[in-house]
């Protein structure tokens, strides 16, 4: 008797963690932003400018690297896009509180961030570069040249931008924006001795205004990969976010789009 009371306590239980699995299981299908894109018929993505990966053209219009990317992710889905220019200070919190459905604005994958949001595989690999003033830096072309006391390093506030300037220039000053322009502009001005910024926009930025900038240092001093944002908990999304970047690997989607934006200058009219 006992053994079968026993097995029959087994039986039960074994069934009711099945059941409460695939309740657990429906409730998060439930709540797949998946679904509710599909519902809805659109895709709100979260972003913010940076060149070449997010800028408006001369029309106002929304371009480069990030927006195709998004545009295209929207059409596999057979869905609109939305775009949410949101600051980058507080994108992540933006996200966590339902204003959009994914990150899809070169952000990087760190272990600080992933504590809070999921990250698909990457979809890209960017690192950090940097363009400085001719005349404050004046020979400088090595980290350690620009990692002094007397030195001011202008980046974008909230970035892996702003992280790795603390890492490898602990000695320097730091000056933080809100946005990229401003610490670009302080740059311009000869208020700062250089900015650091994801590849490719330092070299970019020093080719507009060759009379004034330049890039010291020959490679970029970072390496990081770019993914996907999404909320914690969405399996479906996460499944279907890192199928899509396989396949638009495979069709050769995003090597064609990363060559167009930061291989050439061919969108430079688009802008002035």
């Amino acid at each position: 008797m006992k053994k079968i009371g026993f097995a029959l306590l087994t039986v039960l239980f074994i069934s009711y963690a099945t059941c409460l699995a695939g309740e657990m299981g429906n409730q998060l299908a439930k709540e797949s932003i998946i679904e509710k894109i599909q519902k809805n018929k659109v895709i709100r993505v979260g972003m913010s400018t940076f060149v070449p990966w997010a800028m408006k053209d001369k029309h106002g219009k929304l371009i480069g690297f990030e927006i195709d990317v998004a545009r295209k992710l929207a059409q596999d889905m057979g869905v609109a896009v939305e775009f949410v220019p949101t600051a980058w200070s507080g994108i992540i919190p933006a996200l966590m509180t339902g204003k959009f459905d994914v990150i899809i604005g070169g952000m990087g994958i760190t272990p600080e961030r992933n504590l809070k949001v999921n990250f698909t595989m990457p979809y890209d690999y960017s690192g950090m570069s940097m363009v400085a003033h001719q005349k404050k830096a004046d020979g400088f072309s090595t980290l350690a040249d620009f990692n002094k006391k007397e030195v001011d390093i202008a980046v974008r506030m909230g970035t892996t931008a702003e992280q790795s300037a603390r890492k490898y220039l602990p000695k320097a000053r730091l000056r933080l924006f809100e946005n990229e322009s401003q610490a670009l502009q302080e740059l311009n001005l000869g208020r700062v001795h250089a900015v650091v910024s994801s590849a490719p926009m330092p070299v970019f930025h020093a080719l507009k205004y060759p009379d004034k900038l330049f890039v010291p240092l020959e490679e970029n001093f970072t390496k990081e990969p770019i993914g996907f944002a999404i909320r914690k908990g969405d399996h479906d999304a996460l499944n279907y976010f890192n199928n899509w970047i396989l396949n638009a690997r495979a069709q050769g989607f995003l090597s064609e789009k990363k060559a167009y934006w930061f291989e050439s200058r061919q969108w430079d009219d688009l802008v002035k």
